[in-house]
């Protein structure tokens, strides 16, 4: 929102969300697919299985590597985020101690360290259906740290007695460098709107009647909706309180001091949503690899279960040592890229837009013109088309501002 100023940002924000609520339409239609050349109907229980089944093996293919990479990156801001929320509860108890103006600088590897190994212990969870009770909690935490967040953005405005900000967003010293924060700006929102990955799955699990597709396209809205919300809310309430000084993050970048025990119960809560965020992401990448396992090796010990393991409050763990070996490795690998780039905004801008447009503008459209038999060059081709070329230019130039902020916070 700052970098955008208060017409680009709010535009911006209504402008990505239309993109996935387009996307999750299309998507939503595809679940059950009729093959016009065979009549074989098949069920689509992933977006992976969507693109492969509809468009073919080596779109399947190309799709399958986003895919991953998506869900890898998500882990990698899932715990970058996490260790600095961990970091801020820190300094905050340091500044209501020592003073606004004490040296409170932590380094972010421990933290780093600690959500891995909550991850470690987590990623044992069988598949995605023993996380509901992680789900919930994940949304509760959610809709808790944003109403704190908009709360103390709030009541700066009100405090101050004026709104802060301005139309052309934050002030640079040239205007290369502000085209740049404004790609990373648009980079940052793109990561922001990419539920669409995991929809299918979710939609498998939606009882009938109605329709799974008429409930999962009902429930995309309310959720692009109330999100988008939330969203202005939160940028919009940061930058009348702070304009061109606003945080990246209101809760950790320290534009509030105090309620400090306020600012910490809020940090709290986004560790505890990311825990279970992580973990709903994940899950879907762990049942590919050890779905494709068993299936390239049936006979195979490594993927039969060998014990359990209880842990108190938790659910009983069945531990295997595929399940074992792999997922303590992806996490690992994380946690490792987290601490070669631990720079939020820009690793965030990246992640959105090196997969935005492929999964959730490219894949979708070419699936609907397949389910739908759109005729080529066609009103709805043509309108389609040009829809997907102007989200390429945006994503391109969310790209490259992202990479710019990469290579200038790593080397600069």
């Amino acid at each position: 929102m700052a970098q955008l100023g208060w017409i680009g940002g709010p535009l911006s924000l209504l402008l990505f969300a239309f993109f996935t609520l387009v996307s999750a339409y299309f998507i939503s239609d595809v679940h059950i697919y009729s093959n016009p050349n065979t009549g074989n109907t098949t069920v689509n229980q992933s977006y992976l299985q969507a693109v492969h089944t509809i468009l073919g093996y080596k779109n399947g293919l190309v799709c399958g590597c986003l895919v991953y990479f998506s869900i890898f990156k998500t882990g990698v801001v899932y715990t970058i985020t996490s260790s600095i929320s961990m970091r801020a509860i820190r300094q905050s108890n340091c500044y209501h101690e020592e003073g606004h103006e004490a040296a409170c600088e932590f380094n972010d590897t421990y933290y780093m360290l600690m959500f891995g190994m909550v991850q470690i212990l987590a990623s044992q969870i069988p598949n995605i259906f023993h996380t509901k009770w992680l789900s919930i909690i994940a949304s509760i935490m959610s809709f808790t740290y944003s109403f704190i967040g908009m709360g103390l953005g709030l009541a700066q405005v009100i405090a101050k007695g004026k709104v802060e900000g301005s139309i052309s967003g934050i002030s640079t010293t040239n205007p290369t460098q502000k085209v740049w924060l404004a790609a990373q700006a648009l980079g940052d929102i793109a990561f922001s709107y990419t539920f669409s990955l995991i929809l299918l799955e979710i939609q498998s699990t939606l009882k009938s009647p109605p329709s799974q597709k008429v409930t999962m396209k009902k429930a995309s809205t309310i959720a692009v909706f109330t999100t988008t919300i939330f969203y202005v809310c939160c940028g919009g309430f940061g930058y009348a309180a702070f304009g061109d000084l606003t945080p990246g993050n209101l809760l950790t970048g320290f534009g509030f001091y105090e309620p400090y025990w306020l600012i910490d119960f809020g940090n709290a809560c986004i560790v505890l949503h990311l825990v279970g965020g992580y973990q709903i992401y994940t899950q879907t990448l762990f049942a590919i690899v050890e779905r494709w396992y068993a299936e390239k090796f049936p006979q195979s010990a490594f993927a039969k279960d060998v014990t359990s393991l209880k842990v108190s409050l938790l659910p009983e763990f069945r531990i295997n040592p595929l399940r074992l070996c792999f997922r303590t490795t992806y996490v690992v690998l994380t946690m490792a890229v987290g601490m070669l780039f631990p720079y939020f905004n820009e690793v965030v801008a990246f992640a959105g837009s090196v997969i935005f447009w492929p999964l959730t503008i490219y894949f979708p459209v070419e699936m609907y013109f397949v389910q739908k038999k759109v005729v080529p060059w066609s009103g709805k081709w043509i309108v389609l088309r040009i829809y997907t070329a102007f989200c390429l230019f945006v994503t391109v130039f969310t790209l490259a501002g992202s990479i710019e902020g990469l290579i200038a916070k790593r080397f600069g």
